[in-house]
């Protein structure tokens, strides 16, 4: 299947194919045209699998088919974070162009005032984070009386955030006969079954890759370390490999992530760090520069796992596991994007097998390990997966005396 098999207008293959895509992903044949059917949609597909298109391509033939009369906004999207509503809004001024539509972004982060004066204006399309829309809608400064289409985005992540309450009261405030898209990467934990019950009618459920399959263009490799300065100088040396041309580097917590940049730069490592502490524009800058190629290596925690969308990042290392295998499966899915290849390498000291236990149960394959020669680990795994470090010469052990040895010391 190619796209001009899914009876979009000429003006959006025209977009499409400016943007370099030929075939659409599964997930947006099945999407697609359920979405432009009218109906109900439950989909669940695996991070860099094209979602984001699958409900922006409907959206705008909507427009085509029907132009706007009065410019109040029509499309609601919905989206954990800032990141990715960021995102989903440049994907919506990409795949729109030449639409003569009115695309708004709604977040925490950005001025309210500023925000309420371009909605104030003509809306069409609104791309929001729940808390702050509501915030919005809770005191009578926006009209969603006029929207036809709600679009939820990484449902899972939302429930994780707790923001499952935010979005049920702003369906609750829309007039009814709306339709709904929900996407997840993963319908498992979090209530996502219960969630889509409540806001969905009737849904077409499409479940393209399980949350427990792996992108199969991604290579996932384990190094096993012995110590924290171990598992540095294992960094160090893939980071300089040649063929690591762009990394993302993911830590659990914001202070080891800045420690680690700091040392990287030490070492020479063209490095930044990306979390969510800094402010809006500043991270918008981080992004800029990694995916211009002006910075090689970015340590990032879990706020760029999603909505960070690049398509040639060739490496993604755990530098520290994630604590579930959903997790680690949003991290892995920053590389091989757009169907390109990409390697997934993890990290793993000994506190952390019990993390890629949890990572591999979830996968239901076990991650095979590799070594770095100069750089092989005391440390080891047995056939079952458990630790067992290499053993190391029994000092108190005595040690073997000859028969010749033994009479010497005797007439000695």
């Amino acid at each position: 299947m190619i796209f001009d098999d899914l009876m979009l207008d000429p003006l959006l293959l025209k977009a499409v194919k400016k943007q370099g895509f030929v075939y659409p992903t599964p997930v947006q044949q099945h999407a697609i045209p359920a979405l432009l059917e009218g109906k109900d949609v439950l989909a669940c597909a695996a991070t860099g699998t094209g979602k984001t298109a699958a409900f922006v391509l409907p959206i705008m033939q909507g427009f085509i088919d029907t132009p706007p009369r009065q410019h109040l906004p029509r499309v609601l999207i919905l989206a954990p974070t800032r990141d990715l509503a960021i995102q989903i809004h440049r994907v919506v001024e990409q795949l729109g162009y030449g639409l003569s539509l009115h695309p708004v972004i709604v977040t925490g982060g950005l001025s309210p005032a500023k925000q309420i004066e371009y909605l104030e204006q003509d809306c069409d399309i609104i791309t929001a984070t729940p808390g702050r829309l509501l915030q919005l809608v809770t005191e009578n400064d926006i009209d969603l009386s006029s929207v036809e289409l709600v679009i939820v985005d990484e449902a899972d992540r939302m429930l994780d955030m707790g923001q499952g309450p935010d979005v049920l009261h702003l369906m609750a405030a829309l007039d009814g006969g709306f339709q709904t898209g929900l996407f997840s990467a993963t319908l498992q934990g979090g209530g996502i079954t219960v969630f889509a019950e409540e806001i969905l009618k009737e849904p077409e459920h499409i479940q393209i890759h399980a949350s427990n399959k792996q992108a199969e263009t991604i290579t996932q490799q384990v190094y096993l370390a012995d110590s924290f300065n171990h598992k540095n100088k294992l960094l160090e040396e893939i980071l300089k490999q040649k063929y690591c041309d762009r990394a993302l580097v993911f830590c659990n917590k914001i202070e080891r992530a800045n420690v680690l940049t700091e040392w990287l730069q030490s070492r020479n490592i063209s490095a930044q760090v990306l979390h969510g502490e800094f402010r809006q524009s500043d991270r918008m800058e981080k992004t800029r520069k990694f995916k211009q190629g002006k910075i090689k290596v970015m340590v990032a925690t879990d706020v760029a796992a999603r909505g960070l969308d690049i398509e040639d990042v060739s490496h993604v290392i755990n530098y520290d596991l994630p604590y579930r295998g959903d997790l680690y499966i949003h991290r892995i899915g920053r590389t091989a994007r757009a169907e390109k290849e990409g390697l997934a390498i993890s990290l793993v000291e000994i506190h952390e097998l019990k993390n890629l236990e949890r990572i591999e149960y979830h996968l239901d394959t076990r991650l095979p390990t590799f070594k770095l020669p100069g750089l092989e680990p005391q440390l080891r795994r047995d056939k079952k997966g458990n630790a067992k470090p290499k053993k190391k010469p029994n000092k108190d052990k005595p040690r073997y005396v000859s028969k010749a040895d033994r009479e010497k010391a005797k007439s000695g």
